[in-house]
């Protein structure tokens, strides 16, 4: 059971100054998202995960690139579930490392990575700002913020990206871009923005739907052409977009922009390969035909330090069920994009649950969005219980620790407490170090 430490305030004490100011979402769906309280973490288990992380993320750079090279088309359509008109773009060799968030499980199988979201993480601000409020409210002394350097991660990663991006020959100011009625997106979008701008480049904000596109030409806001883009929206949704009162296709038009060199994206097109939760299934077939890799590349992929890795970090991860079928091994069925815990399924535990949480009378089109989508089969671990208090009384729910990785560097920490399966019902409940265990 981990440890949570309840801070002896009143939800609307904490929220209505600062705190409040940072994270305006912290009520979602007419309940409490942010509770006061704190997630405690051993300093030895803090630093197996900043260890651990930076590993993964190695191993998943590794891997696209690997990809990226290697792999024909079909491989990235079928195994990975990649549109086709996001393919040509999503070959294209950027610098790696970005904005990532990987979601943790530590518990009696050890610390295991469950999956890596690449493309649009949010849950920034809370790790970033908010943490270490209620990190300062606690009156125990010995608890430190781990997420306290995220501020300068965001920040040289804008720079290494707008470095290689000036080295193209895209400069000007950076656009930020989210829903700009989305109060969340909109939230996490600007908190980046200011980053970029005490990073040293000009910076504007611009609404998604306020976006406009000339076709082999360039994309404007309020007349200013834009040649940076930060856009806190998945491309699986952005290459099937279409504006339904001039018939362009936006999403395509867009694409074939950074293909030409004519716009840089942030998080780059390439992240959509590790995005996919095939990429996942990926990983273990390249990590158990490691000896194999030389007939077909050349090389070994995996070094023996990597093979150690993926072992001790990962979990085995299959295109199809049959591995734990056959052994009769509880696993988990995940949509490849999922989002929110949509589309997850546990089985083998006796009876199928489907735990999500996410969202409430959650409408159909939308679960069948997720539901339809091609799976992959991931062994299932158990997740740590977790008792927190809330406005509704006491909650006994699960830990997923969630650790952002930003520019290849261990970042911050997010832990949220749910169902077995996370979903955006979860409750935040800020990290702490306890500096006196250990």
């Amino acid at each position: 059971m981990r440890h949570i430490h309840s801070l002896p305030y009143r939800h609307e004490e904490v929220f209505a100054g600062e705190a409040g100011q940072h994270v305006p979402y912290h009520r979602m769906y007419g309940k409490q998202y942010c509770i006061p309280s704190l997630t405690l973490y051993t300093p030895e288990e803090m630093q197996e995960l900043q260890r651990a992380v930076v590993q993964i993320d190695g191993i998943y750079c590794k891997v696209m690139r690997f990809i990226q090279q290697y792999m024909p088309d079909s491989f990235l359509e079928q195994q990975l579930g990649i549109h086709p008109g996001l393919i040509a773009a999503a070959r294209m060799e950027t610098v790696t490392g970005g904005i990532t968030r990987q979601d943790w499980i530590i518990g009696e199988a050890g610390f295991k990575c469950i999956e890596n979201n690449t493309d649009t993480p949010t849950g920034i601000p809370e790790a970033a700002v908010l943490e270490r409020i209620l990190v300062g409210m606690a009156e125990d002394k010995a608890f430190r913020a781990p997420s306290a350097d995220m501020d300068a991660c965001i920040r040289d990663c804008f720079r290494g990206w707008l470095e290689s991006y000036a080295e193209q020959g895209l400069r000007g100011p950076v656009t930020f871009t989210s829903f700009g009625e989305h109060v969340e997106d909109r939230t996490n979008t600007e908190y980046l923005m200011r980053r970029c701008l005490e990073a040293g480049y000009e910076v504007r904000y611009a609404p998604l739907e306020e976006l406009e596109i000339v076709p082999g030409e360039a994309l404007y806001h309020d007349g200013h052409e834009i040649q940076l883009l930060y856009r806190l929206y998945p491309l699986e949704y952005l290459v099937d977009d279409r504006d339904e009162t001039t018939g362009v296709d936006i999403g395509v038009a867009l694409l074939n922009l950074v293909q030409e060199g004519r716009l840089g994206l942030m998080n780059p097109v390439q992240h959509v390969l590790m995005q996919s939760k095939g990429f996942m299934a990926a990983i273990w077939s390249l990590y158990e035909r490691n000896e194999q890799t030389p007939e077909y590349c050349g090389f070994r992929l995996f070094n023996n330090a990597e093979l150690e890795s993926i072992s001790r970090y990962l979990l085995p991860t299959y295109f199809e069920a049959g591995p734990f079928e056959l052994e009769s091994t509880p696993y988990v069925e995940k949509s490849y994009w999922g989002r929110e815990g949509r589309g997850t399924l546990l089985l083998g535990e006796g009876t199928e649950s489907n735990a999500s949480g996410a969202g409430l009378d959650e409408d159909e089109e939308i679960a069948a969005y997720y539901n339809n989508q091609p799976k992959i089969y991931q062994q299932l671990v158990p997740m740590e219980q977790a008792s927190i208090r809330t406005e509704d009384g006491d909650y006994s729910g699960y830990l997923l620790t969630g650790v952002f990785v930003i520019g290849g560097r261990f970042a911050g920490v997010l832990p949220r407490i749910g169902e077995k399966v996370t979903g955006d019902m979860a409750y935040y409940c800020a990290a702490a170090v306890n500096e006196r265990i250990g």
